[in-house]
């Protein structure tokens, strides 16, 4: 890399870091190679066609097309790609996309040049119900990536005790809040109640994860747009969301909505700092290990958020001990490697956050790590994230 351009990268991150970075048509079209470059590596060809030819078919003719050409932030942060792909997946999961569109997510079109046409033709058809589509970021509610968080957990377990409190932030529907309900195995080691009606079993590579009892006694969650699944409309969205590539995961999602709508979480709407500072602020129980917990959610909290659960949880993390632990458990996106982290920080004790497991992005498969592992805080890097 010259001087020249070495300059520009460290300004750029910099500007990402505090929030002021500006992106332009170029970096705005650039985010769609790169969401197709995750897809790819996620084993996802049909959203990654789709994304490269959304790329190309985007026009300043549309309003979306304008909206996201003149996109003011950073585009692979804000998931802009997933924002629209998402839109057109459900007009054709809808049935009104077109024919043209409907060959390009079933996978039956895969010329380039066919399938930018029909994304043409739909966003210009149906401009004015993809733009709404722009305004928030992509509810990926996958239940799968509980593996990783669950892995996460085990780890805590080990170190802090059986008994787990958690508070999840970045809920949306607030799948991942059944993870004390649902069944995993996890290269072997089993755990959850064997007659759960949602079993997790991803791909295993490397180590395991420390076997042993966990009870998650309580399950809390947040967010600034939860998704109510009760409502079919809703549900329907987190199903558009859904990789067409995937459709695994559809069955998944069927099952742990109606497990949701049997028997509700404890999901409220809100501001995910002011949340976490007021939960710790809460009494909490003796034995039981207070837990926040979160997967890719963080790329979507301000500088001035992600600030501020950090000082809340260094600041309980002090007054923690032995009869009131608390832990951290984050499954977050690696943007180099095209994988996610999952890391664990746990109270009293050695502080330091620990890189324990690498996953597919929506749960796929896991790598267990094994020690010494990687002790650093979490690091968004440039890269996509879905």
């Amino acid at each position: 890399m010259t001087a020249q351009r070495l300059t520009v990268a460290v300004a750029r991150q910099k500007a990402e870091r505090e929030g002021q970075w500006m992106a332009n048509e170029t970096d705005n079209r650039a985010a769609f190679e790169v969401q197709a470059q995750y897809c790819d590596a996620m084993a996802a060809p049909i959203t990654a066609r789709i994304s490269r030819a959304v790329g190309r078919a985007l026009t300043r003719d549309t309003a979306t097309g304008r909206r996201v050409l003149n996109w003011p932030g950073e585009p692979v942060a804000d998931a802009v790609v997933l924002r629209l792909v998402g839109g057109l997946h459900a007009l054709h999961r809808g049935g009104t996309g077109g024919a043209g569109l409907s060959a390009a997510f079933d996978g039956r079109a895969t010329d380039s040049d066919k399938v930018e046409a029909a994304i043409a033709d739909a966003i210009a058809t149906h401009d004015a119900l993809l733009l709404p589509w722009l305004d928030g970021p992509p509810q990926t509610n996958e239940a799968a990536r509980s593996a990783g968080l669950m892995t996460g957990l085990l780890h805590v377990a080990t170190t802090l005790g059986p008994r787990v409190e958690v508070l999840e932030i970045g809920s949306s529907a607030g799948l991942n809040l059944l993870i004390g309900r649902m069944r995993f195995d996890l290269g072997g080691v089993m755990t959850g109640p064997p007659d759960s009606p949602l079993s997790i079993r991803p791909a295993w590579r490397g180590p395991p994860p420390p076997p042993g009892e966990l009870e998650v006694v309580a399950a809390r969650g947040v967010d600034i747009a939860p998704v109510d699944v009760a409502d079919p409309r809703q549900a329907a969205r987190l199903e558009a969301y859904v990789w067409a590539d995937h459709q695994e995961r559809l069955t998944r999602l069927a099952t742990a909505i109606a497990m949701v709508r049997a028997d509700p979480v404890d999901l409220v709407r809100g501001n995910a700092a002011d949340w976490v500072e007021a939960q710790l602020a809460l009494p909490q129980m003796a034995g039981v290990t207070r837990v926040l917990m979160h997967s890719v959610v963080w790329q979507y909290l301000t500088v001035a958020d992600r600030d501020r659960i950090r000082e809340a949880m260094a600041a309980a993390g002090a007054r923690a001990s032995v009869e009131r632990p608390l832990a951290w458990v984050m499954m977050e996106p690696n943007r180099d490697l095209h994988r996610h982290e999952v890391r664990v920080q746990c109270w009293p004790g050695d502080p330091a956050m620990k890189l324990v497991a690498l996953t597919h992005a929506h749960g796929a498969w896991v790598e267990g790590l094994s020690p010494p592992y990687q002790t650093r805080d979490y690091v968004m890097r440039r890269g996509a994230y879905e």
